[in-house]
């Protein structure tokens, strides 16, 4: 169900969209990925695919030229087709949510808040596409339609849901709560009556009537400006700050580099002859400790700066530990290194990064 824009007085609030990077502004990953057949976050900060053998896609950070107020969409691009889909298979866009963001709409009351979704939306096919919250701590969803009436034209949606007042949703930072977009779904997800009200997880009872966007090469698909907020009314998006959005995205992902080439990443000490360990301070606090390191490349990506001179890597960069507010990594090269000295790890590559991930 979809109603027309509103501008509501509510819209001076500030802080009522939980949606983070609903803009499509931070991209931190990268812009573009190719080849996706599987699930996990790409490009678009915040944003995961969830792709169960539903086809082959690109994921970009696209330019809008054509939207008022919006520069930047989430698009999917399917490259490898899928037209006849598997019973399970499914693609989906989300966005998950701490338990401790949601709290407001105090699910699982006697006060439960409905919830207002809008969002624009571009496709090459027309028809009918699903939206759906799903509450992971009591294994609860509701699904609500919305219709692209024509193709290749930015059409803005919105989408109430209904209050919950069974469930009440954990305040803590976990994987509590998860708003998709399905894009495809087969018969498993199908073949019952959509669930437009609150209730158990009936598989069948989530997609009824989706569009199957994997049936061509030709078939994509365009999302910005998206707001989750409390209440029966959609109000005009909440614009804020590259840099605000950036620290939002940051407490779940946080990436140095690529950074010009014998720039350093962090200072550090040599531990022995041949390890040096550098830390590395998170600009806010991260949502929970990261427990592995993501880098670019080969070793020969990085080097270490020590006394007079700097030495190329032996190893790519690897993990050490880390906690919410920081993180050490290991640098190693083959010999050279004075123990106890004071060192600087650095980029041989303009490709080279490091990235540590708190993601839900």
């Amino acid at each position: 169900m979809t109603k027309a824009r509103t501008n509501a007085s509510a819209a001076s609030a500030v802080g009522r969209n939980i949606v983070i990077n609903g803009a499509m502004t931070v991209s931190q990953r990268a812009t573009s990925v190719t080849g996706i057949t599987g699930s996990g976050y790409n490009t678009v900060d915040r944003w995961r695919v969830g792709n169960s053998s539903a086809g082959t896609w690109t994921m970009a950070k696209t330019a809008v030229t054509d939207l008022p107020s919006f520069r930047n969409s989430l698009k999917m691009d399917c490259t490898t087709a899928d037209g006849s889909l598997g019973a399970n298979d499914n693609l989906v866009i989300e966005q998950r949510f701490e338990g401790q963001n949601v709290q407001q709409f105090q699910k699982g009351t006697s006060s439960a808040k409905s919830w207002t979704l809008s969002f624009y939306v571009k496709g090459t096919t027309t028809g009918t596409y699903i939206c759906q919250l799903f509450d992971n701590d009591n294994n609860r969803f509701v699904s609500k339609s919305y219709t692209i009436s024509s193709a290749n034209t930015w059409e803005y949606k919105t989408i109430t849901f209904p209050p919950d007042t069974t469930g009440a949703i954990n305040d803590s930072n976990g994987n509590n709560f998860i708003v998709s977009w399905y894009l495809a779904a087969g018969s498993n997800l199908t073949s019952g009556s959509l669930q437009t009200a609150w209730a158990g997880n009936t598989a069948a009872n989530k997609a009824v009537g989706q569009v199957n966007l994997a049936a061509s090469t030709s078939n994509d698909w365009q999302m910005t400006g998206v707001q989750l907020e409390v209440g029966p009314v959609a109000t005009e998006f909440e614009q804020e700050d590259f840099g605000v959005t950036l620290a939002k995205c940051q407490r779940y992902y946080y990436k140095t580099g690529p950074i010009i080439s014998n720039d350093a990443f962090c200072l550090g000490f040599n531990g022995s002859a041949t390890v040096a360990v550098g830390v590395t301070h998170f600009p806010v606090t991260m949502r929970a400790d990261p427990t592995a390191l993501e880098q670019n490349g080969t070793a020969a990506h990085y080097k270490i700066a020590h006394a007079s001179t700097t030495t190329t890597c032996s190893a790519v960069p690897a993990f050490d530990r880390a906690t919410i507010d920081s993180g050490s990594v290991i640098f190693t090269v083959g010999s050279g290194l004075t123990t106890g000295q004071a060192t600087e790890l650095r980029s041989l590559n303009n490709t080279a990064f490091l990235a540590w991930s708190a993601e839900l």
